[in-house]
């Protein structure tokens, strides 16, 4: 499809700022990543072929009988088991070898411990001292950004939860942009009474005390990723109605919108496909801030406990244990590198968005 010139002035305007441009490619990259955290992280090998059988351990739950053993579901960090594998087939693992919930039994030091970085090889085997010359025992039992006070990997938790931060980011920027962008558009463009009552009931929407009533349903439900998110989209649906219906109120008196109403179009047609493209240009602006606003929200709900359910990959949870394990400075510095990253890109990309919408802005 070919853009328009106008939207090719944009795009080049947005290549030009470099830090903005390359802060969208590595946030693209990171998140796509992310997507496919199980492949990167999983306590299950990818696949693996054991006496001629093809398996795929990553999707298929195997009975641990199908390796000569007794129980349900196969672990396959067992050194039994994988012992069993290996002298009838091969096993492709991921290049983590813990999946956010798993708990390392093996560890060589009570929980959190160091990261394997600052491990020797004895320190990383100390429970299989015949294994210490094996560089597959180094390769199964290291943490390599330690573990957290529950024995579990960090890597794996920042991956999944990153992947669940973002998501839900984009999620709850989209839902509340919509409902939002409507509202404005129907203030400013119908005004009057309408704009008004509408006023009014947005003055009242937003007094509601967002936290104080996410701790009242804590306390009567277990919140889950979709129900806190129809939650917050209720009560954050009102960032964008300001802007949109300040750009519809300056806008529908303008000669083309007069003539599209002499014409004959309904106000749905107006509204929609003459006022709407150029009000959205602000509200694209705001997006990628409105996106580490959400992100912000959910690491916070989740550092006090009202988050998403215990035990889920979550970056709030890893912050409360860095608070927690002050003792173990890797907590603290590994959660602090993520959520940093990942605001600036999304600040950088916000910036560059801005840039390239401003009818201002020249090639210079």
């Amino acid at each position: 499809m070919r853009l328009s010139p106008l939207n090719q002035r944009r795009l080049v305007l947005f290549k030009k700022n470099l830090r903005g441009y390359w802060s969208f490619w590595i946030f693209l990259t990171l998140f796509a990543l992310s997507l496919f955290a199980p492949l990167i992280a999983n306590d299950r090998p990818i696949v693996a072929s054991y006496k001629g059988e093809i398996l795929v351990p990553l999707f298929t739950d195997y009975p641990e009988s199908k390796f000569g053993g007794f129980l349900a579901k196969t672990n396959f960090r067992d050194p039994v088991n994988i012992d069993e594998i290996n002298a009838n087939g091969w096993m492709i693992w991921p290049p983590v070898r813990y999946s956010y919930n798993t708990v390392n039994a093996e560890l060589p030091a009570p929980a959190p411990s160091q990261p394997a970085f600052l491990m020797s090889r004895e320190q990383a085997c100390a429970k299989y001292p015949l294994q210490v010359q094996d560089p597959a025992c180094m390769a199964g039992n290291m943490n390599w950004l330690g573990t957290d006070d529950q024995g579990r990997d960090v890597i794996a938790r920042l991956l999944y939860g990153y992947r669940i931060s973002v998501a839900f980011g984009l999620l709850l920027t989209v839902f509340s942009s919509v409902i939002g962008i409507a509202a404005g558009a129907v203030q400013g463009y119908f005004g009057g009474w309408t704009d008004l009552l509408f006023q009014r009931f947005i003055d009242i929407w937003q007094s509601i005390p967002e936290l104080y009533l996410l701790i009242i349903l804590s306390a009567f439900i277990t919140p889950s990723f979709w129900l806190l998110l129809g939650i917050l989209v209720l009560l954050s649906w009102t960032r964008l109605v300001h802007l949109i219906r300040a750009e519809f109120l300056r806008a529908r008196n303008f000669e083309y919108v007069r003539a599209a109403r002499a014409l004959g179009l309904s106000d749905a047609k107006i509204m929609f496909r003459h006022l709407l493209p150029n009000a959205m240009i602000s509200a694209v602006t705001f997006m990628p801030f409105i996106i580490a606003g959400s992100v912000t929200t959910l690491t916070a709900l989740d550092y006090l406990g009202f988050g998403l359910p215990p035990g889920s990959p979550s970056l709030g949870e890893l912050v409360q244990q860095g608070k927690n394990n002050i003792q173990a400075p890797w907590l603290g510095m590994s959660i602090f590198a993520v959520s940093s990253l990942m605001l600036t890109l999304l600040i950088f990309m916000g910036e560059a968005a801005r840039d390239a919408l401003d009818p201002r802005k020249t090639f210079t």
